[in-house]
């Protein structure tokens, strides 16, 4: 009986070892295809990226591709959320440096700016976004990214003026809009740099201004 154990055991050692290491050859798998695809997508952009060059740089099969992403759009898609949750957690890092609520907004605006002013983020998720994915599956997506941030900023900023909670809502539907609209300018601007710059005048004056007030009821 010991011995039976003892081989049931290492089977089923011998089993799990197996298995690890399929799923770790399957994750470095699919972590070479985003990688090269997200340098290729940022390079050519969608339709000039090819699934065959994608499988060449990553160095895989046709076949392991197909086993993660079912389509050249699947494939995008994960990049541009990839992106785009990389994005969000570099910004929200960077804004919970500070306790100060203006600061904060201030810190977050500048961070935003500056990730837009990035070629693969530019690229893939301003650009190419769009394009690939349809208007409103971008919008959404990129809704579901980076509103809650600029929820919780408004948020803040208006519990500092003792402001009522019920426009919250507004105040953050307002502000997301035109920071939205501020990165599509950015992105498109022959001069990104130049165009940031106004962008963080703007709107730093309106919060400059949004501060003076007394009050918000």
């Amino acid at each position: 009986m010991a011995h039976h154990s003892r081989v049931t055991k290492t089977v089923l050692r011998t089993t799990r070892d197996k298995t690890s290491r399929r799923q770790d050859y399957s994750s470095s798998t699919k972590r070479a295809l985003l990688d090269s695809a997200t340098i290729l997508f940022t390079d050519h952009g969608y339709a000039g990226t090819s699934l065959d060059e994608v499988v060449a740089a990553a160095r895989v099969t046709k076949g392991a591709l197909y086993h993660h992403f079912p389509s050249k759009l699947a494939l995008f898609e994960s990049v541009f959320l990839r992106v785009q949750e990389g994005t969000t957690a570099d910004i929200e890092k960077a804004i919970n440096a500070s306790k100060d609520p203006w600061q904060r907004a201030q810190i977050g605006l500048e961070k935003f700016l500056e990730v837009c002013r990035q070629p693969e983020f530019r690229r893939i998720c301003m650009q190419e976004g769009p394009v690939a994915l349809g208007h409103e599956r971008w919008q959404e997506a990129e809704r579901a990214a980076s509103f809650g941030i600029v929820q919780r900023v408004v948020d803040d900023l208006l519990g500092d003026l003792g402001g009522s909670e019920q426009l919250g809502d507004a105040f953050a539907v307002v502000f997301y809009g035109a920071i939205r609209s501020s990165s599509e300018y950015v992105a498109d601007a022959e001069d990104p740099d130049a165009a940031s710059d106004e962008v963080l005048s703007t709107i730093g004056a309106l919060l400059a201004g949004l501060r003076a007030l007394p009050t918000i009821s």
